[in-house]
């Protein structure tokens, strides 16, 4: 399929049964190597879905599959119902795809505003990326003029999310919100994360610490070894989790 197909897919129907992105029985890896090993994945418009477990599990792989970052070595990747394996990472993102990755991917020697402007590359004026980015983030409009590096990493992570929210996305990834970030820090994002999914965008955000996610997921998986063990509401999986996988705390046992 051509990226030319993909970008002219109908807006997306919260009323929709068909899921907004789906992994189905995926392997994939890095050369001869899978990391996968039979990925099943669904998420469904208006729904955030945390993707849990430790180091190592797959996680960002999986995000990789979503986004066309990695080509799956089997298995079928769809989008809005429409099989998508070989499309092009930037005809997925044209399509709706929008990643926030770990490490906040953001041009630490740009400023605010130059950072915000990469967002226009899908057509939307950088007036209208303006208006959303600091509507939702106020902090930033604060900050438009400053060096992006020297952001704290709360607002570093906001202007990761600002950019991304301001292609008006279909599908949201997110990896490792609160990686590097105090507990109050995380708190107030994930707060942002919350007003997000209101507004009903679909959501995958995959942390290996739970307790901060699970108070804004409709549905958790807890994923080791490649494959994704257990899927459930975010009650189910929480009980799970310091039972089975790791601490109380959301650590990994030993």
């Amino acid at each position: 399929m051509s990226g030319r197909a993909i970008t002219e897919l109908d807006p997306v129907d919260p009323l929709d049964p068909t899921p907004v992105l789906e992994l189905s029985d995926i392997r994939a890896g890095y050369g001869r190597i899978d990391v996968l090993h039979g990925v099943n994945l669904k998420l469904m418009p208006a729904q955030v879905y945390a993707l849990l477990g430790p180091n190592g599990a797959g996680k960002s792989t999986t995000l990789a599959v979503a986004s066309g970052q990695i080509q799956p070595t089997a298995g079928t990747f769809s989008l809005f119902g429409r099989t998508v394996n070989g499309v092009a990472t930037d005809a997925l993102a044209r399509a709706g795809v929008c990643v926030v990755p770990e490490g906040r991917g953001i041009f630490p020697n740009l400023s605010v505003l130059e950072n915000l402007r990469m967002a226009t590359f899908t057509g939307t004026s950088m007036a209208d990326v303006q208006d959303r980015s600091f509507a939702r983030f106020p902090r930033l409009a604060e900050r438009r003029k400053q060096t992006a590096g020297t952001l704290s990493g709360g607002e570093q992570q906001m202007l990761a999310m600002a950019r991304a929210l301001a292609t008006d996305p279909a599908v949201l990834l997110i990896d490792e919100l609160s990686m590097g970030l105090a507990p109050i820090v995380v708190e107030e994002l994930y707060q942002h994360v919350a007003n997000i999914a209101r507004d009903g965008l679909a959501i995958v955000i995959i942390e290996q610490f739970a307790h901060e996610i699970l108070g804004v997921a409709d549905v958790a998986g807890i994923m080791l070894h490649g494959r994704i063990q257990r899927v459930g509401s975010p009650a189910k999986i929480a009980e799970e989790l310091v039972s089975a996988y790791l601490g109380a705390d959301g650590h990994e046992t030993p």
